[in-house]
């Protein structure tokens, strides 16, 4: 069962049994009610009606979730470079597009980056649009756009409950064209680019982060850990990112390419750069007809991480898998 299934139905339990009342927080749906729509190359998530994301699969190198909107209606990842912005944002690294997932070393391919010397990965079919969750089937082509490396799946969840809310972000990979070898590389695999004011440094930042080791600031890149969270105060109010690893995923608890100017991604295939090894000793060979998932949990909170009570909203994630 999934946590936000549980707490709809302890809440109907403790409602029933008299031990609470219902109130204008608690009498409605407390999860919020997710629609999503299909048009013009993306998928648009609405939370009670109000925009919360949009699955972009068209127009760019990889598909994104562009923008992402927060408590407050804040907005919780950069605009550019999908579109102009203020001189806040920092206009550096243009694969770092939001949310995304891809690893630069793929059978040598380069599936982080974007340009000449980048691969690319094609959505071939939406196999599912339903009342909260994106399924999707996906072919990494090569540089030249003339050879397949490999395919995967990716199933895409969408809630809230009250004002946090939540993106639990499935991709397999699938060896369908023979092996895939991911290569020991930083720069991969399932990132975020945050508001340019949770960063931990330049002249609008003001985030602060932690991870689950109890790992701070500027000590938290390349550290393997549960989960990570980011907060600041940003339109007058304390909101922040949390991202999960999830237990079945390969190599966990990760890594962390957790960057003071913005960038967190998860990722199991950096080892030599994380913790100062030989090159290789991160790769990782996934055989012809096999198959890998990774699944992490994106969280869009009020608060830091205490009051959040992120631990616990891991916890309960991972026991309702």
């Amino acid at each position: 069962m999934h946590p936000r299934d549980l707490s709809v139905i302890v809440l109907l339990l403790l409602t029933t049994a008299g031990l609470i009342s219902p109130s204008p927080s608690s009498a409605g749906d407390p999860a919020g009610k997710v629609t999503l729509d299909q048009h013009d190359g993306k998928v648009t998530v609405l939370v009670d009606g109000e925009l919360f994301t949009e699955y972009v699969y068209e127009g760019y190198e990889k598909p994104i979730l562009y923008p992402v909107i927060g408590p407050h209606e804040i907005s919780m990842t950069r605009n550019w470079p999908m579109r102009e912005t203020d001189s806040d944002e920092a206009q550096d690294h243009p694969h770092h597009k939001s949310i995304w997932f891809g690893h630069m070393k793929v059978n040598g391919e380069s599936f982080w980056h974007v340009g000449d010397t980048a691969g690319t990965t094609e959505q071939t079919q939406m196999t599912t649009v339903n009342s909260d969750t994106i399924r999707a089937e996906n072919k990494l082509v090569d540089r030249s756009g003339r050879k397949i490396v490999g395919t995967d799946s990716r199933e895409i969840r969408f809630w809230s409950d009250g004002t946090t809310r939540f993106i639990e972000y499935t991709v397999t990979y699938h060896a369908t064209h023979g092996d895939i070898t991911f290569g020991d590389n930083k720069d991969g695999q399932m990132g975020i680019r945050m508001n340019a004011r949770l960063r931990l440094k330049g002249d609008v930042a003001v985030g602060k982060a932690i991870n689950s080791a109890g790992d701070t600031s500027n000590n938290i890149w390349g550290k393997r850990a549960k989960w990570i969270d980011f907060w600041g105060k940003v339109d007058g109010h304390t909101v922040g990112i949390a991202v999960f690893d999830h237990p079945s995923n390969l190599r966990h608890p990760t890594w962390w390419h957790a960057r003071d100017y913005g960038l967190l991604s998860a990722n199991p295939f950096g080892i030599h750069h994380f913790e100062d090894k030989e090159e290789q000793v991160g790769e990782y060979r996934l055989s012809q007809g096999d198959s890998l998932r990774f699944c992490h949990l994106f969280v869009f909170h009020e608060g830091d991480h205490e009051q959040a009570d992120i631990s616990s909203i891991y916890d309960r994630w991972i026991a309702g898998e």
